[in-house]
């Protein structure tokens, strides 16, 4: 292995590391947005959820785009827009221009994600691989763990007066420089094989208005009292979704190429860890909402101290995680139990953080075995295409859990408790918790190794451009 080939690792990881941090950096800033900005509820809400929900619509079309174009074209074209989002994002004067800028910066990180693992698949050959698919997991799993706490320092910190927007501007600089490397550093594609016509525009389309017909009317309908159009929204989002499922049968019959494969959901272990995938990111974002309002408006701390109080999080999680194990699921609804029991009896912040700690053990001991095991559950030849739904579903989970937990928090909210609020909030992530816990239980053991599956899956990206 070259100099150059080791040398594009960097680049290609901190692209991963910033795209998912920016899932969670804005979750402590969203007071300061609400003050500065004269955000409303909805408008909160979209700053965070609007970021997961093009990423999740654009993930499995973005995988297709590089397959036409070169994944170090589509790679460069999405790492330039979402930096330019992001200075987008820091510049904003009003939340209608935040709201759009997020969704511009999901879909530029739904272009870069499916890239990446393609060209790591490329670039890196046996052992070598195997090390950079590490290094891209623990990036990944850093970014996730410590989104909260960085965003919580960039407010307090306040560097240059920037407030808030340093929580987007510090990805100018760095997207900037990895863009500028990655023409160096990162071979150039080879010619594609696939043609335009395999790209299914169609179904990218009905993919995204299935999810907005979803998220939109959850988002706004409780602030607007439920109007008409919202549950219109909601009742369509089925008929729109149950026919890109029927464009990719007929696709599928047809000979011609789907967006997405759908015989990867005739493996039963795969359906329902797909649901518990869902429901744990569900998890995941909703207590990240949740916490980020009630530790510094409930609880009156500021960003650095909240930040503090969530660093237990990161720190079951980050411990949990180098010894992952089956008990996950209860410990994580154990963890949840626990913080709900706290927040009713008005704990000081530090009760808090001890309930966190139990919390992030759960999770640090599920996520890995949970996400291996569903891979591990599809044969060989649909990896690929299960690998792009799982991803989908990542991000999907996210948003609605962010979303659902949302609206009850705010509808609780009406009254002005941040503690009853807080604890309508949790009561949402302990039924999640336990539908992990069900739906984890339920699943076949797969018959295959972890290992030969991921094996088979990173050699389908070896001829890729």
């Amino acid at each position: 292995m070259t100099t150059r080939r080791w040398a594009a690792l960097p680049v290609l990881l901190v692209a991963v590391f910033v795209t998912t941090l920016d899932f969670f950096v804005a979750n402590l800033a969203v007071p300061s947005i609400r003050a500065d900005l004269r955000a409303g509820d909805a408008s909160v809400q979209f700053v965070i959820a609007g970021y997961g929900l093009t990423y999740a619509a654009g993930l499995i079309a973005s995988g297709r785009l590089g397959d036409l174009y070169g994944h170090r074209r589509v790679f460069r074209a999405g790492l330039a827009l979402f930096t330019l989002a992001s200075a987008g994002c820091g510049l904003a004067s009003g939340a209608a221009w935040l709201v759009v800028a997020r969704l511009v910066q999901g879909g530029a990180a739904a272009l870069l994600a499916p890239q990446v693992l393609t060209l790591l698949g490329e670039l890196y050959r046996g052992a070598d691989r195997a090390t950079a698919f590490r290094w891209y997991g623990t990036a990944v799993g850093l970014a996730g763990v410590s989104g909260q706490v960085i965003g919580g320092a960039l407010v307090a910190a306040d560097p240059l007066a920037l407030g808030w927007r340093a929580c987007f501007l510090v990805n100018v600089p760095i997207g900037a420089a990895a863009l500028a490397m990655t023409g160096r550093l990162i071979p150039p594609p080879s010619p594609s094989p696939i043609r335009p016509a395999g790209l299914d525009v169609g179904g990218a389309v009905l993919v995204a208005a299935g999810l907005v017909a979803v998220v939109l009317p959850l988002i706004e309908g409780r602030e607007q009292g439920w109007p008409t159009w919202a549950w219109w929204c909601l009742a369509a989002s089925g008929p729109i979704l149950v026919t890109f499922v029927r464009r990719q049968r007929r696709l599928a019959g047809s000979g011609r190429t789907p967006l997405l494969d759908l015989d990867v959901f005739t493996d039963r272990a795969f359906a329902l860890g797909l649901v518990a995938v869902a429901l744990l990111f569900g998890t995941s974002a909703g207590l990240s909402f949740v916490l980020a309002l009630y530790l510094q408006d409930g609880l009156g701390l500021g960003p650095l101290a909240a930040g503090a109080v969530c660093t237990a999080l990161n720190a079951g999680f980050f411990v949990a995680s180098l010894r992952p194990g089956r008990i996950g699921a209860p410990v994580l609804l154990l963890g949840l139990c626990l913080l709900y029991d706290v927040v009713a009896r008005a704990a000081p912040p530090y009760q808090v953080a001890m309930a966190l700690l139990v919390v992030g053990a759960g999770m640090g001991l599920l996520m890995s075995p949970l996400l291996s095991s569903v891979l591990s559950a599809v044969r060989p030849e649909r990896a690929g295409a299960a690998a792009g739904m799982l991803g989908t579903v990542q991000e999907t989970g996210g948003v609605l859990g962010a979303t659902i937990t949302g609206t009850v928090f705010f509808g609780a909210l009406d009254g002005g408790d941040w503690r009853t609020a807080t604890l309508a909030g949790l009561s949402v992530l302990v039924a999640s918790a336990s539908g992990v816990l069900a739906f984890a239980a339920l699943r076949p053991r797969a018959r295959t190794p972890v290992a030969a599956r991921v094996r088979a899956q990173q050699g389908r990206h070896c001829g890729d451009g």
